[in-house]
């Protein structure tokens, strides 16, 4: 079946013209700003680049691909709501996610008035196919949101090219855990699947959580369309700098990475031990879902100690999700854990 964009996007924003500024659209020698109405005086007076234009060349090079795939939120939150605008009418169309997964892709659905289609995940976590295959026969189906690694689980879809192949409408996978990972990041396959769009972001690995910067990659038709509909100088000039100068820093970032891998594994060892967790559930991300006697117990009893995780429990059966902290975060945990008493 041929992919066709222009059948996916909602009909008032096909013809939506973007918002350029001035300043955008062509370059000027020595400028004197006097368009925008802003103060001529501060540090950050003026209004940041609105088409993120070093960022955007920065992550091309360092994901190898064009930067004219790329489009820029303040958080992947953003983006997420984007794609849902982007595609889905407000009281007709519909979305489909995993469940456990990220809750805002149903939160911002629920938001736009798009209702929300669940495939719920078996024992480990994986989706049953003949139970997608059974979903996606509802028309009204328009953009399915993959997490791979998943948040809360922690674990890889496996086989993620059969869902994309097989749906005929939007697929947004979400690899905001993916340098944790041992599988490659999806972005190469753009070319592939022009129905795809890969989200990543600067807060996980990359440390830079407060900054909100959440990455899009797709297809030069979707990031356009994305690029069209967002607001205005979405994200900060602040933002902007910062990211650029922790971005050059490559050293830096792959010796956070082997640190927290090197953490996540003394983490696994030392909660392996305790007899109150029953279960510590296979992690592709920087992040533990482990199963416990008494989840709101201990839970309340690191709460008191000022530790916090984050109680999954009733969703998934007596779980808490704990993420990888530094040495001395985790160490502080193990020892907490060592007085705990039922």
């Amino acid at each position: 079946m041929e992919f066709k964009l222009e059948n996916l996007v909602r009909e008032n924003l096909r013809n939506l013209k973007p918002y350029t500024s001035l300043r955008d659209s062509q370059n000027f020698e020595s400028p004197v700003f006097l368009e925008a109405n802003e103060n001529p005086f501060g540090e950050y007076n003026r209004y940041p680049d609105s088409t993120q234009k070093k960022l955007k060349e920065k992550l091309s090079e360092l994901k190898n691909i064009n930067s004219k795939n790329l489009f820029i939120g303040n958080g992947s939150d953003e983006l997420i709501d984007l794609i849902i605008k982007a595609f889905c009418e407000p009281k007709k169309d519909e979305i489909l996610v995993m469940n456990p997964s990220f809750v805002m892709y149903s939160f911002y659905a629920k938001i736009n008035d798009n209702k929300v289609n669940t495939l719920e995940l078996d024992e480990n976590f994986q989706i049953n196919k003949e139970d997608f295959l059974q979903k996606i026969q509802n028309e009204n189906l328009k953009v399915l949101f993959l997490c791979s690694p998943n948040n809360p689980t922690g674990n890889e879809v496996d086989d993620l090219e059969f869902f994309i192949e097989n749906f005929s409408g939007i697929v947004v996978l979400d690899e905001a855990y993916i340098e944790f990972s041992s599988r490659k990041s999806a972005i190469s396959w753009l070319a592939k699947y022009p129905n795809l769009i890969v989200l990543q972001t600067l807060s996980k690995a990359y440390g830079m959580a407060g900054l909100r910067i959440g990455i899009g990659a797709a297809s030069t038709e979707i990031a356009t369309l994305i690029n069209t509909i967002k607001g205005p100088y979405n994200v900060n000039s602040l933002s902007q700098k910062i990211a650029l100068q922790q971005l050059n820093d490559e050293k830096l970032f792959n010796e956070n990475i082997e640190q927290i891998l090197a953490e996540r594994a003394f983490l696994r060892a030392q909660l392996d031990q305790f007899d109150c967790v029953k279960k510590i559930y296979p992690t592709e991300a920087n992040f533990f879902l482990i199963k416990v006697e008494n989840p709101i117990e201990i839970y309340e009893f690191l709460l008191a100690q000022n530790i916090l995780t984050s109680l999954r429990h009733p969703q998934i059966e007596n779980a808490l999700r704990i993420n990888v902290g530094s040495k001395e975060e985790n160490q502080k945990l193990i020892e907490t854990l060592k007085n705990y008493k039922k």
